[in-house]
C-alpha cells in the first residue's frame, strides 16, 4: 500500500511564470491608437505571480525563483541585468516572512500589502536606474503598483483554484 503523495506542481508553477513573463512582453492589441502614457500602466504580471506561490508554497517558491525570475524579466525587457532580479528576490523575502499572517487575512487586506510591495519593487527599480544614472520614470510607474493591487483581487483566486484543482502543496 502506498501512501499519498500530493503532485508536486513544477510544471504548473513554471507554466505560471512564464505565461506572466509572456504577458509582461506581449503587446495590447489597440496599443498603436492609445496615448504614450498608457503604456507605463502595466502591471508587474512576474512579481504577482512571485507573490502569489510565495504565500502559497513558500518552502517551493522563494527568493531563488525570485531572483531567476527577475533575471529572466530583465533579459526579456533589455534592462540592466540583475535589476528586477533584485527587486523580486526583496519582495519573495518579505512574502515568505508574512506568508502565515496574510494566510488569515481576507484577499482584500492581501492586496493591501501586496500595494507595499509592489511599491517596494518600483522604488528599488527607481533606486537603481537612479544609481547608473537612468532618466526618471514617468509617473505612470508608480500606477503600476496600484493596478497590481486591484488585480490581485481576482488573481489570487484564479491562482488557488488552479493550486486546489492540481493539489499543489
Amino acid at each position: 500500500m502506498t501512501g499519498y503523495r500530493p503532485n508536486s506542481g513544477a510544471g504548473i508553477i513554471l507554466l505560471s511564470f512564464i505565461l506572466a513573463l509572456m504577458l509582461t512582453i506581449s503587446p495590447i492589441p489597440w496599443e498603436d491608437r492609445l496615448p504614450d502614457w498608457f503604456s507605463g500602466l502595466r502591471p508587474e504580471w512576474t512579481a504577482l505571480v512571485l507573490l502569489y506561490w510565495s504565500l502559497a508554497v513558500p518552502e517551493r517558491v522563494g527568493v531563488g525563483c525570485g531572483w531567476l525570475a527577475g533575471l529572466f524579466q530583465d533579459a526579456l525587457l533589455g534592462t540592466l541585468l540583475g535589476q528586477h532580479a533584485l527587486a523580486f528576490a526583496v519582495i519573495a523575502y518579505f512574502a515568505i516572512r508574512l506568508h502565515k499572517h496574510l494566510r488569515m487575512v481576507p484577499v482584500w487586506q492581501q492586496s493591501l500589502v501586496v500595494l507595499g510591495l509592489l511599491f517596494l519593487v518600483q522604488i528599488l527599480l527607481f533606486w537603481i536606474n537612479g544609481i547608473i544614472g537612468r532618466p526618471s520614470p514617468d509617473w505612470q510607474v508608480w500606477t503600476s503598483p496600484i493596478i497590481g493591487a486591484f488585480l490581485w483581487l481576482a488573481l489570487f483566486p484564479f491562482m488557488r483554484n488552479i493550486r486546489r484543482r492540481y493539489n499543489i502543496q
